[in-house]
């Protein structure tokens, strides 16, 4: 059996998806749905993502971490993918991240190496900070990182846990980039430009991107290692395939892109006209606000990954028929 956490999210409905797709159904799904209810609640957004998924069992975040913590699960487990977290980066509860990124996890993650499970999970590149120290996945640099948000200092309080108890060989972090594409529809703000600016794009032939704070960058020109979410499960899926590589990974293209590429990108798979409105970042933000972004890929590429990354105009176009269509993966 394999057990996915956040599977009613973005990247683990995906991975729930990918899993049914190469014949896997054993499979035990955590998360923390509409009223905690089964069967799926129609009324609930988040629930669309396993709608038609499947799955063994369904367990409510709260009374599987409870289980986990009693050693109740009662299945036969070979691996933990842990996508489950609180992944907005602009919200000020210190505790709710440290609790519900942190302890949550390492209470996961000390289970499952204690039932020698392979455990699988969910860091972010949001660990980097401003990426004054770069964006290489070394051990060096992992425990030099200064994140810029609760949510990114959560996943670094972890990764230094993996660092800390000497298990960085027994486990598998990774570290996602920009990543974007079908079942992220749930997620509201915190959705990625290209879902949030479809509409606007293919009805009014208009797109609002921030404004540059950042001398060294104009207006849209503020750069991002944008990943589509198939490439990024398809990484998941080699770690889960070859369970005796560990270690802390990003995951992303290594490619920074721009802002207005991905606008331009968007407009072409819509069949618009380019036309790109620069608007005022809030306030909030412009401290904490990531200017540059790109994934060293080597040391993942050095473990014998081998498989190419869609282009962003490729990804975008794939997307773009999701969005038209309503459809989910």
């Amino acid at each position: 059996m394999i057990i996915v956490t956040g599977a009613g999210g973005f990247i683990g409905s995906c991975i729930v998806s990918k899993l049914n797709e190469i014949g896997r159904d054993d499979i035990v799904i955590v998360d923390h749905l509409h009223d905690g209810l089964m069967p799926i609640d129609s009324s609930d957004v988040k629930s669309k993502n396993i709608a038609d998924k499947k799955f063994v069992k369904y367990f409510d975040k709260n009374e599987f971490i409870d289980l986990v913590v009693a050693n109740k699960i009662g299945y036969d487990i070979e691996a933990v993918i842990h996508m489950g977290a609180c992944s907005s980066t602009t919200g000020l509860d210190e505790k709710y991240y440290r609790e519900n990124n942190f302890e949550y996890t390492a209470k996961l993650a000390k289970w499952a190496l204690k039932n020698k499970i392979r455990f699988i999970y969910a860091s972010s590149a949001a660990t980097y900070g401003d990426g004054a120290l770069g964006y290489k996945d070394d051990v060096e640099t992992i425990r030099k990182c200064k994140p810029l948000n609760l949510y990114g200092r959560s996943k670094q309080k972890f990764d230094e846990w993996v660092l800390d108890n000497s298990v960085l060989d027994d486990v598998v972090g990774l570290k996602f980039f920009n990543v974007f594409g079908p079942n992220e529809y749930h997620k509201g703000d915190m959705r990625s430009v290209v879902s949030k600016a479809y509409k606007k794009v293919a009805e009014e032939g208009k797109i609002d991107l921030f404004k540059s704070y950042n001398d060294k960058y104009k207006d849209g020109e503020q750069k991002r290692d944008f990943i589509y979410v198939k490439d990024a499960v398809r990484v998941v899926m080699f770690f889960l395939q070859n369970m005796d590589i560990g270690g802390i990974f990003n995951v992303g293209t290594g490619e920074a892109r721009a802002w207005n590429d991905l606008a331009k990108a968007l407009f072409v798979a819509a069949g618009k006209s380019a036309n790109i409105n620069y608007v005022e970042m809030p306030e909030s933000l412009r401290e904490r606000y990531q200017y540059f972004t790109q994934a060293d890929m080597g040391h993942l590429r050095s473990v014998g990954y081998s498989d190419m990354f869609m282009s962003l105009e490729d990804a975008i176009k794939d997307y773009v028929e999701y969005l038209k269509n309503d459809l989910y993966l």
